[in-house]
């Protein structure tokens, strides 16, 4: 059965949203574990507002140090999760999810192919978390406290959920980049 796989930049304090304004220039070791990521995933899961940020810049990518990503990503199919959007149909391959999110992920990890991984989406993430839904989370925790004022990744009153560490690596820059799965 595929995996669900969410891959996070976040600051020391928590933060996950506007990663563009403080993360660190990707380095050899976090360049390598995104590149697994385009390795051993063939489906996407966006959150709405991922999705509409993103929508708007990787079909435009077509050559550059993003392009095979842009390329990956577009080529890919995509299932964005949200009760307010009416159409994803602006992008390629886009399909929309915004009725009962444990039976769409349950299809999607029955089906054939690789992992699914969940791009960015904090908020996505929560809920994939808090529903038992979530296989596997890697943290690339950035050494900088973003402050006050930013969406963290878990909520101050989020209930308790427990995780286990599979794997820790150091990057050169400072970065950890840290793999949990949840007990369940």
């Amino acid at each position: 059965m595929r995996k669900v796989v969410s891959g996070l930049f976040v600051s020391l304090d928590g933060v996950a949203q506007s990663p563009n304004e403080w993360q660190f220039a990707f380095d050899e070791e976090m360049g390598a574990a995104l590149g697994k990521t385009l390795e051993t995933a063939d489906t996407i899961l966006l959150g709405r507002v991922t999705f509409t940020e993103w929508a708007g810049y990787w079909p435009t990518v077509t050559s550059g140090e993003d392009a095979g990503f842009a390329k990956w990503i577009n080529d890919s199919p995509k299932y964005v999760v949200s009760s307010t959007l009416d159409s994803v149909e602006d992008w390629a391959n886009s399909t929309l999810i915004n009725g009962d999110l444990a039976a769409a992920i349950e299809e999607l990890k029955a089906g054939e192919g690789k992992d699914i991984t969940v791009a960015g989406s904090p908020t996505l993430v929560r809920s994939l978390l808090e529903q038992d839904l979530l296989d596997e989370l890697v943290l690339l925790i950035h050494p900088v406290v973003a402050g006050e004022g930013r969406k963290k990744l878990f909520d101050d009153d989020a209930a308790l959920k427990k995780l286990e560490l599979v794997s820790a690596q150091p990057t050169s820059s400072g970065v950890i980049i840290a793999t949990y799965r949840p007990t369940r």
